[in-house]
C-alpha cells in the first residue's frame, strides 16, 4: 500500500459530516468558493504530497544542508519542489484576494497543508515560515514594506523567517539585546539570533528576517522589543547588494533535515540595516499573530508526522506474518500477519485516537480562526476569538506530546525493524521530538493555558467552551451514542472546570506558585477533556452515518470504536490529573538544586 499520508475519508468526514463546510461557505469572504472549489484544492496538495514531497523525504533526511564560504546549501530537490508548491498558491491561499490570497478558508487550506507536511515536513516548513512572516507584514507594515518585502514573499520570490531568539535568552524575550539605532528612515542593526529555521539558503536569492530588537533607550523588559525587517540583501541603486547578515553556524539537528536553524549575526561589519515594522516598542504584541499561528502549524506538525507513521505501521502489521491465533495448537499452520494479535490492535487503536482526535481539534481551531476573521456578526467573532486563544496551547502541545507517543509506537509495531534506518518510522520519530521544543515548550504552553487563557476576561473562554461541549453532548445523544460514553465527557468536563475554579482562587488570593505548580499536570488533563469532546463529535456524526445508512459502515464503526477507546481509557486520568492540581503535590517544588 502506498501510503496515503492522512486518510481522505477522514477529511471528507470531518469538514462535510462533522464541521459543516458548507455553512462556512456561507460566510461572505468565502463566497467565491464551493465544496467543490475547496476539493479541488485539496486534490492538488494531495497529489504533490504523494507524488513529489513524500519520495524525497529520504534524501533530505540523509543529505542536510551543509555550510560552506558562508553561506547554506541546501539539498538540489528542494530547488524543484518549493515553486511547485508556491505554483499552488499555498502561501497565502487563505488571505485576501487585494494581497493575491485565495480567499479559502483556512479550515480547509490548513488541512491541505497537512498533507504536505506529512510528505515532508521540512520542505513544508520554508512556505510555512514565508508565509507567517508576509502575512505580520500585511498586518503591521506600511505600504513601502508591502510593497517591497510582502509581495515577493507571498509570491514566493522570498523567503522569510521569525527571528527571535537570542543564545543568552532562550525563551525570555524580555532579555533580547539585538540592538537598533535610528539611522534617518532605517536602523542600523547589531546583535545575534539562534535556531532561525530557514535562515539561509541558496534556493531564493532572498530572506526576510522578521527580527525583534532594541531600539536605543528603549525602555527594559518586553515592553521595550520593537520588531524589524531584516533582509539578507538589501536594494541599493536599483540592484540587490550585502546587508551584513552572517551566518555564524549551522545546527546540526536530530530531525527535520531539511530546514537549516542557523546562529545569524547582524552588523558584524556595521552596515546591517532593518526596518521598522509598524510602532516602536509594539514588537511583541505583533509577533505574538505569527507566533500563535506558528504554534498551530506546529501542532499540524506534530500531527501529521504522527499521522504518516500511523499508516506505515497499519501497512506493516498487514503485510507482516508472525506467529499465531493464541488458540491454535499446530505449529504448522500458516502464521497470520501481527495485525491479528490483539496487543498490536492496541497500538494501532491507540495511534488512530491520538491522530484522528488532534487532526479534529486542529480542524475545529482553524474553523475558529475563520469565524474570528470574517464571521458577518460582531459577537461570533469575538467568541471564536477566545475559543481560538484558548485552545492554541492544547493544539500546540497535544499533537506534539502524544504524537510522539503514537511515533514511538509506528515503531514499536514495526519490532527491531522499526529501530533500524532501513524503515521510516525512526525518522518520523526524530522529527516529532522537536515538536514539543520550538514555539513554546510544553512548559511554556501550559504557563500559557493557565495564567492566561482560562482565567482571561473572568474565565469567559472556558464558558464558551462549556457551552460547545454541552451542544456536542446533545447532539450525541440525539444521534443514539453510548450514554455511557456521553456521561462520562460530562463528569470530565465538570473536573475541569471544578479544578480550574479552585486554581483561580489560589491565584486570586496570591498564591501564585501552588496555583501553577501542576501548570503542565493541567494542560494534559485540559487535552483529555478537549480531545474526548472532539471524539464525542466524531462519534455523534459517525452513528449518523449509520442511522441513514451512509457507507462505508466500516469507516464508521472504525470512529465509534476509536471514540469508545479515548472516552473509556483516558477519560478516567482526569480524576488522578486534577487531584494532583488540587493537593499540590510538592515533591519537585520542595525538591532543591543540590539535592539532585
Amino acid at each position: 500500500m502506498t501510503n496515503p499520508l492522512l486518510s481522505d475519508r477522514n477529511v471528507d468526514f470531518l469538514l462535510n459530516e462533522v464541521l459543516d463546510l458548507e455553512g462556512l461557505l456561507k460566510v461572505p469572504f468565502f463566497q467565491e468558493h464551493s465544496r467543490e472549489t475547496c476539493d479541488l484544492f485539496l486534490g492538488s496538495c494531495r497529489k504533490l504530497a504523494r507524488d513529489v514531497l513524500f519520495p524525497s523525504y529520504r534524501r533530505l533526511d540523509a543529505e542536510p544542508p551543509v555550510l560552506k564560504d558562508g553561506a547554506v546549501l541546501v539539498h538540489p530537490l528542494l530547488k524543484e519542489i518549493l515553486p511547485r508548491m508556491v505554483e499552488l498558491g499555498l502561501l497565502n491561499a487563505s488571505r485576501p484576494s487585494a494581497v493575491g490570497g485565495q480567499q479559502l478558508p483556512m479550515t480547509v487550506a490548513s488541512i491541505a497543508s497537512a498533507y504536505l507536511m506529512a510528505g515532508n515536513l521540512s520542505a513544508y516548513g520554508y512556505l510555512g515560515l514565508t508565509s507567517g512572516a508576509a502575512r505580520l507584514l500585511e498586518s503591521f507594515g506600511d505600504s513601502a514594506l508591502q510593497e517591497q518585502f510582502m509581495e515577493r514573499m507571498y509570491n514566493g520570490e522570498w523567503t522569510g523567517t521569525m527571528a527571535l531568539t537570542e543564545p543568552q535568552a532562550g525563551s525570555s524575550l524580555s532579555d533580547v539585546v539585538t540592538r537598533a539605532t535610528p539611522k534617518g528612515d532605517y536602523y542600523a542593526i547589531q546583535g545575534s539570533k539562534i535556531f532561525i529555521s530557514g535562515g539561509d539558503q541558496d534556493i531564493t536569492e532572498n530572506v526576510v528576517h522578521l527580527t525583534l530588537a532594541r531600539i536605543d533607550g528603549a525602555p527594559p523588559g518586553i515592553k521595550g522589543v520593537s520588531l524589524f525587517a531584516i533582509p539578507k540583501k538589501r536594494w541599493e541603486n536599483g540592484a540587490l547588494t550585502d546587508n551584513d547578515v552572517r551566518v555564524a553556524g549551522l545546527i546540526h539537528k536530530i530531525g527535520w533535515r531539511g530546514l537549516p536553524s542557523l546562529a545569524l549575526n547582524f552588523g558584524e561589519d556595521g552596515d546591517c540595516r532593518g526596518w521598522l515594522v509598524g510602532e516602536p516598542h509594539r514588537g511583541i504584541y505583533y509577533m505574538f499573530q505569527m507566533m500563535n499561528e506558528a504554534r498551530l502549524m506546529v501542532g499540524w506538525n506534530g500531527i501529521a508526522t504522527a499521522s504518516v507513521a500511523y499508516f506505515e505501521a497499519c501497512d506493516y502489521a498487514q503485510q507482516r506474518p508472525q506467529g499465531r491465533p493464541l488458540t491454535a495448537k499446530d505449529p504448522t499452520t500458516p502464521q497470520v500477519p501481527i495485525i491479528e494479535h490483539a496487543d498490536v490492535r492496541r497500538m494501532l487503536l491507540r495511534q488512530k485516537a491520538i491522530v484522528e482526535g488532534g487532526i479534529a481539534l486542529l480542524a475545529t481551531t482553524a474553523r475558529y480562526y475563520d469565524l474570528a476573521e470574517h464571521a458577518p456578526d460582531a459577537t461570533e467573532r469575538d467568541e471564536a476569538k477566545l475559543l481560538l486563544e484558548l485552545l492554541t496551547p492544547v493544539a500546540k502541545t497535544f499533537p506534539a506530546e502524544r504524537g510522539f507517543e503514537a511515533n514511538a509506537l509506528a515503531v514499536q509495531v514495526h519490532g527491531g525493524y522499526g529501530y533500524s534506518s532501513e524503515y521510516l518510522p525512526e525518522a518520523w520519530l526524530r522529527d516529532q521530538k522537536l515538536n514539543s521544543l520550538h514555539e513554546g515548550t510544553s512548559g511554556i504552553q501550559s504557563l500559557d493555558l493557565l495564567g492566561r487563557k482560562v482565567i482571561a476576561g473572568g474565565g469567559r473562554a472556558l464558558s464558551l467552551l462549556q457551552r460547545e461541549i454541552a451542544s456536542t453532548v446533545r447532539q450525541a445523544h440525539e444521534a443514539g451514542v453510548n450514554a455511557e460514553q456521553t456521561g462520562r465527557l460530562e463528569g470530565a468536563q465538570a473536573a475541569l472546570v471544578t479544578t480550574t475554579m479552585h486554581l483561580g482562587e489560589l491565584g486570586m488570593s496570591g498564591r501564585v506558585e501552588e496555583m501553577m505548580r501542576h501548570s503542565y499536570d493541567y494542560l494534559d488533563l485540559f487535552s483529555v477533556v478537549v480531545i474526548g469532546w472532539q471524539w464525542l463529535a466524531q462519534a455523534a456524526a459517525a452513528q449518523r452515518g449509520l442511522n441513514e445508512g451512509r457507507g462505508p459502515a466500516e469507516f464508521y464503526q472504525g470512529k465509534l470504536c476509536a471514540a469508545q477507546y479515548w472516552l473509556s481509557t483516558e477519560l478516567p486520568r482526569v480524576g488522578y490529573l486534577a487531584a494532583l492540581c488540587r493537593t499540590g503535590e510538592d515533591s519537585y517544588a520542595r525538591m532543591q538544586p543540590g539535592w539532585f
